[in-house]
């Protein structure tokens, strides 16, 4: 007897070919879905990545030595409107964007979850790298950490509401390693068992996104002043999109020491650069709050772990909502570097051998903190 019916995103890669595979051999009836997400301008998009025209076939592949029907949803529209305008928005505001989680929220956990629904799926299903879970004592749906923490992507996902949470199959989100997932794949003979993983922006052409800015928002390119953080100019930038917080790269030389970027102010097109030790931020605002295991932001200072960029470790922090409203302000526990407005902060806590696993919420960062109140 079937445990439900599951619309099982299927991109392309192994992840989400063995998460489909392993929800069969459970016993769901699973459907797979890729999402024609690809632009006309972009070859990458059209070859390499995520989504793209030939990952729509390494997915139709997998569908049928899986045994499972597949089909291809033309999402091109909404995922410009909704990922790729907002990047570029965002760089035209000087800020530094993460694509992946627009496009968890927007695309997958809020339309193709709504299109799932209509077909009668019961449930959706992603190679994501992340657990779920039903808190009876709290009556919340909860997102935690992988059990392979460097595979975990709960920070990509933070954004899930509770009605997507509830019905969202995550089935990589127990498996022990990355190996483990391919060993499954060549085991089930699937044909796309030693693909590398994707690690470019899924739209963005192979000449990279300096490129596709150049094409989509020349203005974001144009040439300015590069200031010491005293206001002294020592050169001139090509643009503010070829910086962010913490770089080194195409800045001046010749300086008495090194320098670095500490900020970058789009409104007069200048980039900031300063010494190492004035990267080093005390706290951080964070706006655009979602909360998961919270019902709403702590109105008494909490201490939890907090995570500033994927790829980062999650550090001490306390956080309390802000004075305005869907807004956090936390303090480090240290002092950390490069703290990027347009990145997300992502919040965890957890207690006894769920300590820093559990996905509290988290935002997008509006500003770095440098001295505590």
């Amino acid at each position: 007897m079937s445990k439900g019916v599951v619309v099982a995103a299927m991109s392309g890669g192994v992840d989400s070919a063995v998460a489909a595979a392993l929800l069969k051999q459970e016993g769901y009836e699973v459907i797979g879905i890729t999402l024609q997400i690809w632009q006309e301008h972009s070859e990458q998009g059209k070859y390499g990545g995520c989504c793209s025209l030939g990952a729509v076939e390494d997915a139709r592949r997998a569908a049928a030595k899986i045994g499972i029907p597949h089909y291809v949803l033309n999402f091109r529209d909404y995922f410009a409107n909704k990922v790729i305008d907002r990047f570029i928005a965002e760089y035209q505001q000087g800020r530094t964007p993460n694509p992946c989680v627009e496009c968890n929220r927007s695309v997958k956990f809020e339309e193709l979850l709504r299109q799932a629904e209509q077909l009668g799926a019961d449930y959706l299903a992603t190679g994501h790298y992340a657990r779920v879970r039903y808190n009876e004592r709290t009556g919340r749906y909860e997102l935690l950490r992988a059990r392979d923490e460097s595979k975990d992507q709960s920070y990509a996902l933070y954004t899930m509401r509770q009605e997507a949470l509830a019905k969202t199959l995550l089935p990589l989100g127990h498996i022990v390693s990355k190996q483990e997932t391919r060993r499954i794949a060549r085991e089930l003979g699937l044909p796309l068992a030693n693909k590398p993983d994707s690690q470019e922006i899924c739209f963005v052409p192979k000449e990279g996104y300096i490129a596709f800015l150049k094409e989509k928002a020349p203005s974001v390119l144009r040439p300015g002043p590069i200031v010491d953080t005293s206001g002294r100019k020592i050169g001139e930038h090509p643009g503010v999109a070829f910086y962010t917080i913490g770089q080194r790269k195409r800045l001046p030389a010749g300086q008495k020491e090194p320098l670095f970027v500490v900020a970058l102010d789009a409104d007069t097109n200048t980039v900031i650069v300063g010494r190492d030790s004035e990267l080093y931020a005390e706290g951080l605002l964070v706006e655009e709050c979602c909360w998961i295991a919270l019902a709403e932001p702590p109105q008494k200072p909490l201490v939890t772990q907090v995570k500033i960029r994927y790829n980062g470790h999650a550090v001490p922090a306390s956080i309390v909502a802000g004075r305005e409203e869907g807004t956090v302000e936390g303090w480090f526990e240290q002092a950390q570097r490069a703290v990027t407005p347009g990145q997300s902060a992502v919040f965890y806590g957890g207690e006894g051998e769920d300590a820093g696993q559990v996905v509290l919420g988290g935002g997008i960062i509006r500003c770095a903190r440098y001295q505590r109140p």
